[in-house]
């Protein structure tokens, strides 16, 4: 997959996050949300969440073969754009913590889904049609 692929992709995701936030409740289970700045405490990266699963929802193929700690799929699941990089990626809950820096995610595609950065957080764009 090349870059424009996986820019699209998230183009797409970008969309979907939008209209999940304006159709959905916020689950109290959940500990981050969409726009807070994270670390991973394996991989030592940080990112922003775009996007969350209440559940794990990808294939079992790509559990299988990426899940290596195996997460558990029975709790959230997020969508990180990656600090210093291009791609996103999907992220176990039980991986990751606030991220207390105070610094803003470089990643190509942060101004696609936020508008501006405010004591740690991002605020999400406002959808144009």
């Amino acid at each position: 997959m090349n870059d424009q692929d996986i820019n699209n992709k998230i183009k797409c995701r970008r969309l979907k996050t939008l209209k999940t936030m304006e159709n959905m409740k916020v689950e109290s289970s959940v500990k981050f949300s969409i726009g807070q700045i994270i670390h991973h405490k394996m991989f030592d990266y940080r990112g922003v969440i775009v996007d969350v699963d209440p559940v794990f929802s990808s294939t079992e193929e790509w559990y299988e073969k990426v899940a290596r700690s195996r997460p558990p799929r029975d709790k959230p699941w997020y969508h990180v754009l990656v600090d210093g990089a291009t791609h996103l990626t999907y992220v176990a809950e039980r991986n990751l913590e606030p991220d207390d820096t105070g610094k803003p995610v470089d990643h190509p595609l942060v101004s696609e889904f936020f508008s501006d950065l405010k004591d740690g957080a991002y605020t999400l764009r406002k959808r144009t049609n």
